[in-house]
């Protein structure tokens, strides 16, 4: 196991270690931009001036709203797009948390891995569609693929300046206490670079989220949120685009509510790592 020095610490930050507030005002907070938003959106689609397809009022995209998941439309479209999204994600996390540990852990290993993911992590990963089409096909599997390849560097990325930035002393530590290699690592390296790891998995879902939605149309799915925007665009149906992109951003909201709040409570919370 490599030693690890202090002073490397993640290009992201350290997460926030402030308590939040659950009350009625924290909630009311939270709901205050979106409020002002909505009344914005409906002043400029009033008194704009511009055309009610372009710009539609909110009774005309909650209608809307209303008629495609009553139809199923949406309800079939999201359930593609997810499913897509998550099989994809679940490779790039694997593969990701997988290889920012070799490196982080072996001096040799990040020396041979640190220069391609450095020289791919920037380039945007709808780049690899034509290529990935040519070699897979049209369909899910392409779409699949270059999920996971575009989220994989983030979360590599991340988990690997997690690895460097566990405290010394806690590594010192337990080696003074005689823990070597899986125990060193499960009990210490991986408790401490968790917080890296999980920006690394949020900003690898939403790498994720901005690839899969325009990989749908170019890989020509049969459905999908992606899908149904573009189908949307040609025939001038913005309240449906917009109905679908509500769509994106509930299950954006509820992934992080329900996998990484959880995760963060029942770990950093509870090593007291991250203030509730």
């Amino acid at each position: 196991m490599r030693p690890l020095a202090t002073g490397r610490g993640p290009n992201t930050g350290h997460p926030p270690n402030t308590p939040s507030g659950h009350g009625p005002t924290a909630v009311l907070a939270s709901l205050a931009p979106f409020v002002a938003l909505l009344v914005v959106w409906q002043l400029i689609a009033v008194y704009g001036g511009f055309n009610a397809k372009l710009v539609p009022r909110l009774g005309t995209i909650a209608a809307t709203f209303i008629r495609l998941a009553g139809n199923g439309i949406l309800l079939d479209s999201a359930a593609a797009t997810l499913y897509r999204l998550l099989a994809g994600f679940l490779i790039a996390a694997c593969v990701g948390i997988a290889l920012g540990l070799v490196m982080g852990s072996n001096r040799k290993m990040e020396e041979i891995l640190l220069p391609p993911i450095s020289f791919f992590y920037p380039i945007p990963g709808i780049a690899y569609a034509p290529l990935f089409v040519l070699w897979f096909g049209l369909g899910d599997t392409p779409a699949i693929l270059l999920v996971a390849a575009a989220s994989t560097f983030p979360i590599a990325i991340n988990t690997w300046k997690g690895v460097l930035a566990v405290r010394p002393i806690w590594l010192q530590s337990a080696w003074v206490m005689g823990a070597r290699d899986t125990r060193l690592f499960i009990k210490i390296i991986f408790p401490g670079s968790l917080p890296y790891v999980l920006v690394g998995l949020r900003l690898g879902l939403a790498t994720a989220w901005r690839i899969l939605v325009a990989v749908e149309m170019l890989t020509s799915v049969k459905q999908g949120l992606g899908w149904l925007i573009f189908g949307s665009q040609a025939f001038l149906e913005t309240d449906v685009m917009l109905s679908s992109i509500i769509v994106i951003g509930v299950i954006g909201f509820a992934l992080e509510k329900t996998f990484f709040q959880l995760v963060e409570r029942n770990t950093l919370v509870r090593w007291g790592m991250l203030m509730p």
